[in-house]
């Protein structure tokens, strides 16, 4: 659930209208030029068609705010609930989610008829100025289709790596700024202390971002940037896929049950490795920041590497003091840039690729779920999750924060996430 809006907001939801619209509108130039094939086909699990994305986002707005704050709302299809509800138990039965790309029917044009359909009654609800609740809630809908936004995107990559054809998403408007080689890799000291982190409770948050506390933080180094390709495969050249001294059991299960041998996307051609990325194949490049790696890739070449990763404290009390700039979805580049480092401290803390931290995804000291489905956000899911920090080149700029807490399974490979190294004093 989102932390109160601001005053301000409440009283003239003027600029609340104006975040729906971008969202939804952005959602929406997402999928053009995607075929009806191209938004229904599911190409695993744990990945979604673009279809869905379209319309979860709107069953979201539909059931969490309209049918419970809008008397007399007349539901689009009533069948759709069951069809579009991703995890909520508490609001009824649901279509299997490794099942959602056989749904060829709605067809697409019918989910961008369902968006306008909810869109008109959205705007009809916040014209008639409602409850500040009710405002909390299409905020935080706004944000959860962000989240979707970048996911939509993560998924047409894996489904599009699938296809020996290596379908072009987007066309690669400009290449990455110039850097011939990366910095070198220094590490900045921080010293030992007590660190404030977690959301102070103005402006959005989910609410697994607070209580801001504090933690006592021993003294530390963190990388300047983030671990290159060419770093990678200095890795991968002295054996890291085959030691199993570096890995973690669970780790190492993985990397013989699934057979890595290198970054997901990754394969050799002539002598050369290439890539597939939301631009097609491309070739890779050296001094860009790994990516689609997991929590246990992560954590083994830091073990190579003599490192460790940071906890989310640490990243976050020194990510809290930066602008939060960076490549992000809205530069049109869907894919890492070249590594920085050149400049005083961490740099690239934000964007590019996501940065696994050795934390668990758990409650912060004083964390209750919300009452209501809303409370089935982020809390159900504080199990056998780690934490990442920063957003990644396909995120939306306006969507990230220094205290936001991503979270996925250790073995999680196909989101844009790579590595900083940290190191003990």
């Amino acid at each position: 659930m989102a932390t109160p809006l601001p005053r301000d907001v409440i009283a003239d939801n003027e600029a609340l209208r104006l975040l729906y619209r971008s969202v939804r509108a952005q959602t929406c130039a997402l999928v053009i030029g995607l075929s009806d094939a191209d938004t229904t086909a599911q190409s695993m699990p744990d990945a979604s068609p673009a279809k869905w994305h379209l319309a979860h986002t709107t069953w979201f707005f539909e059931t969490m705010v309209l049918a419970a704050h809008e008397p007399g709302y007349q539901s689009f299809d009533p069948r759709y609930a069951y069809l579009f509800n991703s995890y909520y138990e508490t609001l009824g039965e649901r279509h299997a989610r490794p099942k959602r790309g056989l749904l060829t029917r709605p067809t697409l044009d019918e989910i961008e008829r369902y968006r306008e359909h909810v869109d008109r009654a959205l705007e009809q609800l916040l014209a008639a100025q409602p409850e500040p609740q009710t405002l909390m809630l299409v905020e935080l809908g706004c944000h959860h289709e962000q989240q979707h936004q970048e996911l939509l995107l993560t998924d047409i990559l894996h489904l599009f790596s699938e296809n020996p054809l290596h379908p072009v998403y987007a066309p690669l408007r400009r290449a990455p700024r110039p850097v011939a080689v990366a910095a070198p890799l220094t590490y900045t000291r921080y010293d030992a202390g007590i660190v404030e982190i977690g959301h102070s409770g103005s402006g959005f948050a989910f609410d697994c971002e607070g209580p801001r506390h504090p933690e006592i933080r021993p003294a530390f180094g963190l990388g300047n940037r983030c671990v290159t390709n060419r770093e990678w495969l200095e890795f991968m050249a002295d054996g890291g896929y085959r030691t199993p001294l570096l890995w973690l059991s669970d780790g190492w299960t993985e990397v013989q049950r699934q057979n890595w041998t290198m970054p997901l996307y990754w394969w050799q051609e002539s002598g050369a490795y290439a890539t597939m990325t939301l631009h097609g194949a491309q070739p890779l490049e050296l001094d860009a920041p790994v990516s689609h790696i997991s929590y246990f890739e992560a954590d083994a070449f830091a073990s190579w590497a003599g490192k460790r990763l940071p906890t989310e404290s640490e990243w976050e009390s020194v990510a809290q003091h930066q602008a939060g700039d960076g490549n992000f979805a809205d530069s049109g580049l869907l894919r890492p840039a070249p590594a920085g480092g050149c400049g005083h401290g961490p740099q690239q803390l934000f964007g590019d690729v996501w940065e696994w931290t050795r934390s668990s995804f758990s409650p912060y000291p004083g964390f209750h779920p919300s009452a209501g489905a809303v409370g089935e956000y982020n809390g159900k899911f504080m199990s056998g999750q780690y934490v990442l920090r920063g957003g990644s080149c396909v995120t939306p700029a306006k969507h990230i924060r220094a205290t936001y807490r991503n979270f996925f399974r250790p073995d999680a490979r196909w989101q844009f996430a790579g590595v900083r190294l940290a190191e003990d004093a």
